[in-house]
């Protein structure tokens, strides 16, 4: 059975990000592969931003990685990056904690001006983290992602059709 961690940048429950996020476990259901989600914003706040590598939180979010084949690791665009508290948990891995990982960047933005945010901004990271399987990533702009009340989402055709592929071709490597 195929593991996967999924790691959560957003900074609430009610991010547009949790439509991606339900696409994605939906998928991964569909096909039988356990996954685990690790939502940043629920783990201490006072660890992450103290750099707190003893937190039991923290360890126990880096042992789900650790046991994991791939990562998909989920954020929105801020200022041309992903988010800030994605950042301050990446700080958090061991050196080498995406070692003979298989990732895949899910990345939620307001305009295509941003597509770059992968390959320029997280890719680097993630390659010091020990990634050197990174698969193509997909961008998705928020206005592809209605809400429909309770913090239900619906994706649009084109970016469910973008997510799919992007989903099959890191399956295709874990």
């Amino acid at each position: 059975m195929t593991n996967v961690s999924i790691i959560v940048g957003a900074p609430n429950e009610y991010s547009r990000l949790n439509g991606i996020l339900d696409f994605v476990t939906n998928v991964l259901e569909e096909k039988g592969i356990y996954y685990e989600t690790i939502n940043v914003h629920h783990l201490p706040s006072e660890d992450l931003i103290k750099a707190n590598f003893d937190s039991g939180a923290i360890i126990k979010a880096n042992e789900m990685i650790k046991k994991s084949t791939g990562v998909i690791i989920l954020s929105p665009v801020y200022k041309a990056s992903y988010s800030g508290i994605l950042k301050t948990y990446l700080d958090l891995l061991p050196q080498k904690g995406l070692k003979d990982k298989v990732i895949l960047p899910l990345i939620l933005g307001g305009s295509f001006g941003h597509l770059l945010t992968i390959q320029y901004a997280l890719n680097p990271v993630l390659s010091v983290l020990g990634a050197t399987t990174i698969s193509n990533g997909v961008y998705t702009i928020d206005q592809h992602i209605e809400r429909t009340g309770e913090n239900k989402f619906i994706i649009n055709e084109d970016a469910q059709q973008r997510l799919n592929q992007g989903i099959e071709a890191f399956l295709r490597l874990i």
